[in-house]
């Protein structure tokens, strides 16, 4: 009942959001009123599991041995659990950007808002990978309206290259390797150790490893990125929904999903072909990093982070140890709450002062001090510098990369580290301690209130994640990992 509940309760949103679309109050009433429902259907869901209880439901065979079919485990929790909590500041962000932006068609972005998130549910409680799949794609699709919001030229052409590059790495590149992993195994159930070990040779693995990888678009590795950085045309609260709770999330796990329960640790320790993606993600971490430090658009500034810090996830994947999969699990998780909050911050930027490039925010922390003492917050989680989330699953990443022997992955993580620093930090020193606006009479010129309320909770999540980690760390360290 449970599973059934967070499956179905962004289905039900979505139908009542087009229902009282034309009351803007009770429309977002629904909106807050099911992302709340849906995190607590989650969070008992993760009671269970932490207990040792179990939860699944099928539905339908779609050839032998696959059907659409659903069930939890630690990982996926986690997942969901980030994703919904997320929701529900996302939806509170919202409700300010979205009126004082007098944005138009706010009834259709609730509502693929909704579907988005019951397509990232599906991702999180997926039984098998073609469940799994089928949920992926619809993400994309429920996403491109949401990118293309706005309908000017921009918006549409860079909508194909969203869809265009998502759906050609999934069609081209990830069903061709779903579609040979069932012919080799028979199967395409999440099972503990893997499903290809034992049956497939190593040469066979390893270009099948590079299919997953490069497939899962979303996981924005490079040179499958272009995508989301364009997608920054949309609105604020959309890229908080792409960089932080929904889409680049979604590839990241099914990423650790497909290292976990498709190849499986013994397996992926063996393959050579392991071992170059691990350094392609280090090279995207860094390239990332150093293509950030040249923008001064705020926004493609944060996108081009996001490239970086996602290269993290799949570093933990690729390490093939328990510690690179706790950073990476972590890195989920710590991410999105110092990204959201970033991204709320920028949108609260524009709203308020009109400004979208860096260079323009000399001392605009003395008429935003709430907005930019969240930007320094969640900036230092990314970086991963104490008392922040963000240190703990960089912490854990180093030691995976220790642990396997990787000195140079350790090495990519430190300068990548420094880096983040490097162009994140100058942006509220220089709102606070540089010349420039001016405040008349102890001015403050402020977002909407919710756009407030909603960035500082996810400040505020950034410190609670530094001293409360723990609940994160127990479910990660549940996930059945096989190591020689």
């Amino acid at each position: 009942m449970l599973l059934t509940g967070a499956l179905i309760t962004p289905w039900v949103g979505a139908a009542f959001i087009v229902l009282v679309g034309h009351f803007p109050n009770l429309r977002e009433s629904v909106t807050l009123v099911c992302s709340v429902i849906l995190f607590g259907f989650i969070l008992a869901l993760a009671m269970t599991v932490m207990s040792g209880g179990t939860a699944s439901l099928d539905f339908f065979e779609v050839f032998p041995g696959v059907s659409i079919s659903f069930s939890i485990e630690p990982l996926g929790i986690l997942f969901a659990l980030v994703a919904s909590s997320l929701w529900i500041l996302t939806s509170i962000y919202s409700i300010g950007y979205m009126r004082a932006h007098n944005e138009r068609h706010q009834t259709r972005f609730y509502v693929f808002f909704a579907i988005a998130l019951a397509s990232v549910t599906g991702i999180a409680f997926a039984d098998n990978m073609l469940t799994l799949f089928f949920a992926y794609e619809l993400l994309t699709l429920s996403t491109y309206p949401l990118v293309t919001h706005s309908g000017d030229a921009q918006s549409i052409r860079v909508g194909r290259t969203y869809i265009g590059l998502l759906l050609g790495t999934s069609l081209g590149l990830q069903l061709l390797a779903i579609l040979w992993t069932w012919q080799i195994a028979g199967t395409l159930d999440f099972q503990d150790g893997g499903i290809l070990a034992g049956n497939v040779s190593d040469a066979m693995a390893g270009l099948l490893l590079v299919l997953y990888v490069f497939g899962i678009g979303k996981a924005a590795l490079m040179p499958f990125h272009r995508w989301l950085p364009a997608a920054m045309v949309a609105p604020a609260p959309v890229s908080a929904l792409l960089h932080a709770v929904a889409v680049v999330k979604a590839g990241v796990f099914t990423v650790l999903k497909v290292v976990i329960y498709i190849f499986g640790l013994d397996l992926l320790t063996s393959i050579e072909m392991g071992q170059w993606l691990l350094y392609a993600a280090a090279a995207s971490v860094l390239i990332a990093s150093l293509i950030a430090l040249k923008q001064d658009n705020l926004k493609a500034r944060l996108a081009y982070s996001t490239i970086s810090q996602l290269g993290y996830v799949v570093v933990g994947a690729l390490l093939a140890n328990a510690a690179g999969i706790i950073g990476g699990g972590l890195q989920i998780g710590m991410h999105a709450f110092g990204k959201i909050t970033l991204f709320f911050c920028s949108g609260a930027i524009l709203i308020a002062s009109g400004k979208t490039q860096i260079s323009q925010m000399r001392g605009l922390g003395r008429t935003m001090p709430i907005t930019m003492t969240a930007f320094m917050i969640g900036a230092l989680s990314v970086v991963g510098l104490p008392p922040m989330g963000g240190l703990w699953s960089k912490w854990f990443l180093g030691l995976g990369a220790l642990e396997g022997g990787h000195i140079a992955i350790l090495v990519v993580l430190l300068i990548s580290s420094m880096l983040n620093f490097a162009y994140l930090m100058p942006i509220p020193i220089r709102a606070f301690f540089s010349p420039g606006e001016r405040v008349a009479n102890g001015e403050i010129r402020e977002a909407p209130t919710a756009c407030v309320i909603a960035l500082s909770l996810s400040a505020i999540g950034c410190i609670a994640l530094f001293f409360f980690p723990q609940p994160l760390f127990d479910l990660l360290r549940m996930i059945p990992l096989t190591t020689k």
